[in-house]
Order: structure tokens, then C-alpha cells, then sequence
């Protein structure tokens, strides 16, 4: 049987063993080549899946040698702008690690050569494909809350990484909060209008850049989604999923991050003489998946590709994300509002 998609995997650090450990269980799929700068680690790589392919440092050569049709871009976020052009002008699609690049301007290029080539570029959002969220979105999508208001996002972790994200100049915003953001867009169905930001660098930090942040953002339906966030905060801490409050019309929803949602809306009847009205309790369903985070995302990448249409978390979709932390980090530099229309 020969293989319907032919994939590259550009960069082999220790994240894109789960990109090859999918690919390996698809039979339509067949691993042709792996690309690093370090050859060596493309090797390693191979030997460690036991994978018959050529190995290289420079993915044009990898594409044309190998007739690779569907590129892993597993490499650093600021190699992402350069693979993906790549291989998209090459005639390739591409699933890429987040974030989709390093700057807004790499983003909307990205989102040019996929709509001028016709080949699909998605990006991995694994937080989409858990089926709690599901569960929350589908309290606020079926009304049990009412209209959407308020949508409020805490997280807040103590954690020592060591390496590159200690001496990052804005760890949070630029390494994490990109999830949170796109939570908050799939959660309320609406994208960004506008962002005001606060990052600051608390006593006790072990980060040399500002590992907290605070942003209030408008969004399309009228609602306003907060975030508040640190990555260096020592106890308590909250799910790495984010702990949320939605408040809607008739109701509010709450997720933990670790359970599933519940709600409590109103209950019927004329309560016009209460100061504080009675409430009901409405448990979030079971929502079945087959497959969760990497592997679901992977899913759903690989059926927009059978079905021929832009998958869920395609360039296009994902760069409203993606705007939402470019413009939180220059609303933080300049002190003030930024137009997200602008991005």
C-alpha cells in the first residue's frame, strides 16, 4: 500500500516524539524523512522509532529528495516562519507546533502563502481536545447560562523550567498564554476587538522577563474575557488547564480545569421579592472523544485533509489567537488599548 500522506518531521527535540509515535500508528502515513540542524539528533531520532528514512539538516532538500507531501513542524518557534513558507511554496501542508511564528507579521504571511498555494496549514491548540472544555462549551453554546457577559481565565503555576523560559522577556505571554487565549475563543465562539495588558515580574520571581500578566479583552459578541496569570506563583496553584467563571444572563459556569463544569442558573419562577435569587445546579455532560490533546488535534488535522476543508485550528483561525498575545505584549510596552482590528 503506498502511503497517501508523506511526512517530513522538521525538528526532533523531545516533543515531536509524540507527533512520530501518531504517525506510526496511521496507515496512510509513512515518516520519509527527519530534519535538524543537528544531523545527529536526526538519527537518534530514527534509531530511537526504529524508522527507515533519510535523515537532514535543510528541509527544501528534505521535501525535494523525498517527495514528502505533509510536513510536522515540531522545530523552536522562531524556525516556524521559515518551515512553513517552505513548504508550503513547495507544495506541501503543513501541522505545525504552536505558535504558529514568532511575530504578527510572520503570522498573516503564513496565512497569505496558505490561501495563495491552496495548501492547508493547522496548528496544534491540544487544549481544544479535552473533553471538559467540551463540556463547558457546550453549557454556554445551548443556552443553559444565557448570553455570554463575563468570561474570566486564572492561571497560576510555580514553574522552575530551568533553560530558555527563564531568560525569556516575556515567558508567559509568549510561551503560555497562547492556550489560555484560544481556550477563551473556543469556549465563547467569538475572537478578539481589543486588549489592555499589564505584565509585570513579582517579588520572589526566578524569571530575568515578566512571568505575570493581567489583560482585559473586548471580544466580537460584546463579552469581556480577563486573564491574570503567573508563571512563578508558589502555592495553590491552579489547574494547567486555567480555572474559569463564565457569567452569562441566567446563569454562571465554572470549570476547576481539573473536573467536569457545572453551572447554576436561576430557577424558575417569580423571585422578584429576593435580594439574592435561588439557583439550580446543572452538571456539564460526559463528552466522548476517541482520541484527546495531541492525538485529537492530529485527528482532526489529518479529516480536514480527507474532507478537503480548512481544519479547526487552520493558520487562518488560529492567528485571532495569536493576535490576542502580540497585542497583549504591545499594550504591556506602550501602556495602553490596542485596536486588535490593526493586527
Amino acid at each position: 500500500m503506498t502511503a497517501q500522506y508523506r511526512v517530513a518531521v522538521a525538528g526532533c527535540g523531545g516533543m515531536a516524539n509524540a507527533w512520530i509515535e501518531y504517525a506510526l500508528l496511521r496507515p496512510d502515513t509513512k515518516i520519509v524523512a527527519l530534519v535538524d540542524i543537528r544531523l545527529e539528533s536526526a538519527e537518534a531520532m530514527a534509531a530511537k522509532h526504529g524508522i527507515s528514512c533519510l535523515t537532514f539538516t535543510d528541509i527544501k532538500q528534505a521535501i525535494q529528495e523525498t517527495a514528502a507531501n505533509l510536513i510536522f513542524d515540531v522545530t523552536v518557534p522562531g524556525s516556524h516562519f521559515n518551515i512553513s513558507s517552505t513548504a508550503l511554496e513547495l507544495g506541501c501542508n503543513v501541522f505545525s507546533e504552536k505558535p504558529l511564528a514568532e511575530t504578527m507579521e510572520e503570522c498573516n504571511k503564513i496565512v497569505e502563502i496558505s490561501e495563495r498555494t491552496g495548501n492547508a496549514h493547522a496548528v496544534m491548540q491540544n487544549r481544544r481536545y479535552d473533553p471538559r472544555i467540551r463540556s463547558l462549551r457546550k453549557i454556554i453554546e445551548s443556552g443553559t447560562i444565557g448570553r455570554t457577559g463575563f468570561i474570566g481565565a486564572s492561571f497560576f503555576l510555580g514553574a522552575h523550567f530551568g533553560g530558555f523560559r527563564d531568560v525569556m522577556k516575556s515567558p508567559l505571554l509568549l510561551d503560555m498564554a497562547i492556550h489560555t487565549f484560544d481556550q477563551a475563543r473556543f469556549i465563547s465562539g467569538a475572537n478578539p476587538v481589543s486588549v489592555y495588558c499589564q505584565e509585570f515580574n513579582p517579588p520572589g520571581s526566578w524569571y530575568e522577563g515578566n512571568a505575570s500578566a493581567v489583560c482585559i479583552f473586548e471580544m466580537s459578541d460584546g463579552s469581556i474575557f480577563t486573564y491574570q496569570g503567573s508563571w512563578c506563583a508558589e502555592g495553590a496553584s491552579t489547574s494547567w488547564e486555567a480555572s474559569w467563571r463564565v457569567n452569562g444572563e441566567k446563569g454562571t459556569a465554572i470549570w476547576d480545569g481539573h473536573e467536569l463544569p457545572y453551572a447554576e442558573v436561576v430557577t424558575a419562577g417569580d423571585q422578584s421579592d429576593k435580594f439574592i435569587r435561588d439557583v439550580k445546579r446543572v452538571n456539564g455532560e460526559n463528552v466522548e472523544m476517541s482520541k484527546t490533546f495531541h492525538q485529537g488535534c492530529l485527528d482532526e488535522m489529518f479529516l480536514s485533509l480527507a474532507e478537503q476543508r480548512p481544519a479547526e485550528t487552520n493558520c487562518r483561525d488560529n492567528r485571532y489567537s495569536m493576535a490576542m498575545v502580540f497585542g497583549a505584549l504591545e499594550s504591556a510596552e506602550s501602556g495602553r488599548k490596542i485596536n486588535l482590528v490593526e493586527f
